[in-house]
């Protein structure tokens, strides 16, 4: 994948102050700390996406303001803490079948650098990527207009469709580190093709806290 370019900026810019901060850090030690100014960091800490190898970035409050302007061109994204649920949200006919997942779970995020949607479902092996049709995937759009509010590579809808069908499935928009924490709980329990009691418990805890701090927007609605 082609690296994202850094934005030129003046020394006195983010980026410059970072380099500054990066230069004059001290060793790592024990204990959580921040990848970019390596002071300690709480167990609960924001992220930043690095997009030029598209990698999570554990990071101090200040570190992660520098970078969460919507919409600017940096090298790094803050990923947001916003939470939506889409009441509204509806599968038609032959749409999950369409969209080649191979289980009843999966994320979705707008990478910009590649400018496409791409989709990851969880497994053993951690989370796989989907060779997501293209046309599919903007069907279920066009029944569902509201999720396209998603930011590109900070944000990510998550879909679950329950063994009854696609008519129960469910969509929230989250912010992306809490897809591949999901992702790395499941990998710890998976067993089989479905993943087990144990995956489908954690599955069920997970959707259970999301639920809770999710906003309702129906179709149309305001972000």
């Amino acid at each position: 994948m082609t690296a994202a370019p850094g934005p030129r900026t003046p020394s006195g810019s983010a980026l410059g102050v970072l380099r500054r901060i990066a230069a004059e850090r001290p060793a790592r030690a024990a204990g959580e700390r921040c990848e970019m100014c390596a002071v300690p960091i709480a167990d609960e800490h924001s992220h930043v996406v690095n997009m030029a190898g598209r990698q999570l970035m554990c990071v101090c409050r200040p570190c992660y303001l520098l970078f969460a302007e919507p919409g600017a061109e940096l090298r790094y994204r803050a990923v947001p803490d916003r939470y939506l649920s889409f009441p509204d949200f509806r599968l038609g006919p032959g749409r999950w079948d369409g969209l080649e997942i191979p289980v009843g779970l999966a994320f979705f995020f707008r990478n910009s650098d590649q400018d496409r949607t791409v989709a990851f479902y969880p497994g053993p092996a951690g989370a796989t990527e989907s060779e997501l049709p293209i046309d599919a995937w903007a069907a279920v759009i066009d029944e569902n207009p509201a999720l396209s509010t998603v930011a590109p590579d900070v944000e990510a809808l998550l879909i679950r469709v329950p063994n009854t069908g696609p008519a129960g499935a469910e969509c929230h928009l989250l912010p992306i580190d809490a897809c591949y924490e999901l992702v790395g709980r499941l990998r710890r329990c998976w067993r089989g093709f479905d993943g087990g009691q144990d995956a489908r418990a954690q599955l069920d805890d997970f959707f259970a806290r999301v639920e809770r701090r999710s906003v309702a927007r129906p179709d149309g609605g305001a972000s």
